[in-house]
């Protein structure tokens, strides 16, 4: 809270103790679509919970229920939407299609004295940045059916960070466009927009410092994998940018010293019997990579700590903060470009060297291959 983060989504009676813990007084949104009926009561009971998803009749039910008909409640419509231009769709799980939600919105309405919501979300690293006005068109026809006004738009996540052969447009783009979506849709002039921001926030936060304990061939064996802090570069198959490191315990002033040369792809296995325990990259690094070097996996954002697991016994790890900039950033704290070795090669290929002339020659350009 003391950077001005004030309300939190919030998905379980563990994650709604962890934020009252820490923030105290903070707005909490419980917007998991499903969830049960001890949940919700302790939600509202104890911790002063009224913001809640659904997308069913049945959960509806369970919601009023469970708070005894409470009449303070927001009452959240999850939507499904087209997720084009994701990166990792979440349209499949929840969400009501929208030519069947006009009747739960009627029946949300018509069921408290609350605020009401619609909420949707178009996919986890969106790469185009019109998916939410297009999202934001079929809500409108949606909440136009029903006849309703709705008091809360949440546009919900899916903001993007930058990636190893994913960059994105510009984080400004995207605000114009759900800020046009929104001067499109039919509701009120006091109706509050939302939004959920979750990898682009913290993405460029965190990063993971991996030893390699062997190489063989292009494999390389971390002692961190997909039980750890690399689920995604395991099940999504997720580029993450990498660095090399070497010397860390040579060194007179225990510092490694990032290491460069020609580069070649890797991929990685984790420290745990599971093959299941394998992140296939591409991830290039110096050639001449070698057991008890460290290998950086940056932008990990809150996913590479939150899905760490003690499988196998593994998963320590020890945290420490720097003040280096991200390995690449949406918001100017960095370089907004990590360029693919093969993209580094195709442009070098491409350029073009100016040769001198003899004076009163005409000069020309030669494509150097």
């Amino acid at each position: 809270m003391a950077n001005g983060v004030t309300s939190f989504d919030v998905a379980s009676i563990p994650e709604i103790e962890l934020v009252a813990a820490h923030a105290p007084g903070a707005r909490l949104a419980f917007m998991h679509p499903v969830k049960s009926r001890s949940a919700i009561r302790t939600a509202y009971s104890k911790f002063g919970v009224t913001i809640f998803a659904f997308d069913t009749h049945e959960e509806l039910a369970k919601i009023l229920e469970a708070t005894d008909g409470a009449t303070d409640l927001t009452l959240m419509v999850r939507l499904a939407v087209s997720a084009e231009g994701a990166a990792y769709s979440l349209s499949g799980k929840f969400g009501v299609e929208t030519h069947e939600a006009s009747a739960l919105l009627l029946a949300a309405r018509r069921a408290t004295e609350g605020r009401l919501g619609v909420s949707f979300h178009v996919g986890s690293q969106c790469m185009r940045p019109t998916a939410f006005q297009a999202a934001m068109a079929q809500a409108s026809r949606a909440i136009v059916r029903a006849g309703v006004l709705v008091d809360i738009v949440d546009v919900g996540g899916g903001f993007p960070s930058i990636y190893p052969g994913m960059v994105p447009p510009d984080m400004a783009d995207y605000v114009d466009s759900i800020q046009r979506g929104f001067a499109e849709m039919m509701v009120h002039e006091d109706t509050e927009l939302w939004c959920e921001p979750g990898r682009a926030l913290v993405a460029e936060a965190s990063s993971i410092l991996t030893k390699v304990e062997l190489k063989k061939g292009d494999a390389l064996y971390l002692n961190d994998g997909s039980y750890g802090s690399l689920f995604d570069a395991a099940h999504t198959k997720w580029p993450f940018p990498v660095k090399l490191f070497r010397g860390a315990e040579s060194a007179d002033d225990g510092e490694a010293l990032e290491v460069e040369g020609p580069l070649k792809p890797f991929r990685f296995y984790g420290p745990t019997c599971d093959s299941l325990d394998h992140m296939p990259g591409p991830f290039w690094l110096p050639e001449d990579v070698r057991e008890g070097d460290y290998i950086e996996i940056g932008m990990l954002g809150a996913y590479g700590v939150a899905m760490n697991t003690r499988f196998n016994g593994f998963g320590d790890a020890e945290t420490a903060v720097v003040e280096d900039a991200p390995m690449a950033s949406m918001f100017g704290l960095a370089g907004r470009t990590i360029r693919l070795p093969r993209e580094a090669q195709e442009e070098e290929r491409n350029k073009v060297v100016r040769l001198s002339r003899p004076k009163g020659r005409a000069g020309k350009s030669r494509r150097k291959r």
